[in-house]
């Protein structure tokens, strides 16, 4: 029910001032009849009353606004439970949050041969990649040319079958360009990986029951390099982000990261594909949506007046969409058809058979190794998921994955594998170290309207001092638009201090953290392995970081085999 406040306090006021005039006649001894005197009487009682009425009136409408408030909160949070359930509303959040970024990690213009070959020697340090090769290009403004003509482009990709569209034009030519002639020499060794991730990836496919031509996916969004992490904070062979892995049932603590694993996130892409096509019922909308969000794509249906196929609303997709596509196409004509441009499929060495294993106890990666036999290379490279070599087997069973002529071996040493060396591996300071961390995932938050720093820390569990020590904030006054640096969970690195710009529109980046390792600490001198990198150095050195060992030896991040650096002490 409406209360107009603003009549009764005119009626108060007119009584008011009969009350007064009332007061003015008796003193001034003019004479007034009973009558009157009697209804004068009544209008000061029907003032007062009034008065009464408008406290009582002011009381309940300061107990409506905070109960309006306390709506307004519940609709909040239902809205935040809401998210969770809607692939729209997630990936636009991740949208929102790295506005120049691509939902899944990185633009399909930024797979070009050097990120190609930044993703791929991160996982295969083998694969040595010559520098004066690199080159960059911009698919918005290049069009490259091909002796190949146009009739065969197109007879080729009428033959291949597809059960999905693949249209073809200039656009999508200029991709298959890309990906067959200037991308070749990456190609081959992207094929390399092809032939052993493929026939996992296809039968994950099969088994949700959704078009194995997807598979090419894995080729735009990571290069198919199982650790790949784009500069969005996307992970994986899928470059899922944080908020949507979580959705998708990919478990990310502090020991574990199955973004990272090629086969729980070949499951989680599945099912978000399959449920992209549930809202758009065409393949190349749900290829589209994996970039930018469902929530982009039903705009740009809107926006081209309720048109529902690709080339029809690929004007009003987000740029970095537009190439999502045709890079699709791409992709997967190259792996059809890369004898036809003499590319040859580079060798990986992965065991052609694997054996499975189910962990229900702390287990290290050393205690397999050294009892077992088998080599530490293999067993990060088939279980890249456990972030410290630990399967946390105590907490819930999880995934072993060793090379088949490795199973009798572990078969017979499993009574005594797991409390092998368990008090040098499993050092209970070790072991909080690594909790206390939680995952420490670092993201960049865009402010919106409306936002405090308190409702964005409760939002990523960390507290406001921290996210003002990490931005060098002095006030808690922030601005729409600006970026802050979290590290979900408030686990940051030691010395982290942020410098990101307060310009949404800026596009720089972070200077390097500084590290805290004295100069002078002790350390020990390790001869650098053929594979090796500073990271997987790193991970054998509790405390010690990559950019410590940098930092500490006054080096870059390419090493080579035989080199001698200094690990320090912490």
């Amino acid at each position: 029910m409406k209360v107009n406040i603003g009549s009764k306090i005119s009626c108060f006021v007119i009584s008011a001032a009969a009350m007064l005039l009332t007061d003015a006649a008796f003193c001034s001894g003019t004479s007034v009849s009973g009558q009157n005197m009697r209804k004068e009487k009544d209008d000061v009682e029907n003032a007062m009353r009034i008065s009464r009425k408008k406290s009582d009136i002011l009381k309940e409408n300061q107990s409506l606004r905070t109960e309006l408030d306390s709506l307004r909160a519940e609709l909040e949070r239902l809205k935040e439970e809401m998210a969770a359930d809607t692939i729209s509303y997630e990936v636009m959040d991740i949208i929102d949050e790295n506005e120049d970024k691509s939902a899944a990690g990185l633009n399909p213009e930024d797979y070009n041969a050097e990120v190609s070959d930044s993703l791929l020697t991160i996982w295969y340090m083998q694969q040595k990649i010559s520098e004066s090769a690199r080159e960059e290009y911009n698919m918005d403004s290049v069009k490259f040319k091909s002796d190949v003509p146009d009739s065969v482009y197109i007879e080729r990709i009428k033959a291949m079958n597809s059960f999905i569209d693949l249209p073809y034009n200039d656009v999508v030519k200029n991709y298959i360009i890309l990906y067959s002639e200037k991308m070749d020499a990456r190609m081959g060794q992207i094929l390399g990986l092809c032939s052993y991730y493929m026939p996992i990836i296809e039968e994950i496919f099969d088994e949700h029951e959704i078009p194995l031509e997807l598979k090419a996916m894995a080729v735009v969004e990571s290069a198919m390099n199982p650790t790949a992490v784009s500069r969005a904070g996307a992970k994986g062979m899928w470059q899922f982000m944080y908020s949507t892995a979580k959705i998708y049932g990919l478990d990310i603590d502090s020991f574990v990261d199955e973004r990272l694993d090629p086969v729980a996130s070949a499951h989680a892409a599945a099912e978000y594909l399959k449920d992209s096509y549930n809202i758009f019922g065409d393949w190349n909308l749900a290829i589209a949506s994996y970039n930018c969000g469902a929530g982009n794509v039903n705009r740009a249906i809107r926006r081209s007046g309720g048109k529902r196929a690709f080339w029809d609303i690929y004007p009003y997709l987000p740029r970095e969409t537009r190439g999502y596509v045709p890079a699709f196409v791409g992709a997967l004509y190259t792996m059809t058809y890369y004898r036809e441009h003499g590319i040859e499929p580079q060798g990986v060495e992965m065991p052609v058979h694997v054996d499975t294993f189910r962990v229900n106890k702390m287990l290290h990666f050393k205690q397999i190794s050294e009892l077992v036999g088998v080599p530490l290379a293999d067993l990060k490279n088939l279980n890249p998921q456990y972030k410290h070599e630990i399967i946390p087997g105590n907490e819930k069973e999880y995934i072993l994955r060793i090379p088949y002529n490795y199973t009798n071996a572990f078969i017979d040493n499993e009574d005594t594998l797991y409390t092998h060396k368990a008090d040098e591996y499993f050092n209970p300071v070790v072991i909080k170290k690594i909790k206390d961390g939680g995952d420490g995932e670092r993201i960049i938050h865009r402010v919106r309207s409306g936002e405090v720093l308190g409702r964005i820390a409760i939002r990523y569990r960390v507290t406001v001092s921290q996210i003002k020590r990490w931005n060098n904030l002095r006030s808690d006054n922030i601005r729409i638009g600006q970026r802050l640096v979290i590290y979900r969970g408030g686990n940051a690195p030691a010395s982290s201090t942020a410098s990101v710009s307060d310009s949404h529109n800026s596009s720089k980046p972070n200077p390097p953290e500084k590290s805290t390792v004295p100069m002078n600490a002790d350390y020990t001198v390790y001869t650098v392995k053929p594979g090796d990198s500073l990271y997987l150095i790193a991970k054998d050195y509790p405390g010690v970081s990559a950019q410590n060992i940098m930092d500490f030896n006054g080096i870059g991040s390419k090493i080579k085999p035989g080199m001698k650096i200094r690990i320090p002490k912490l």
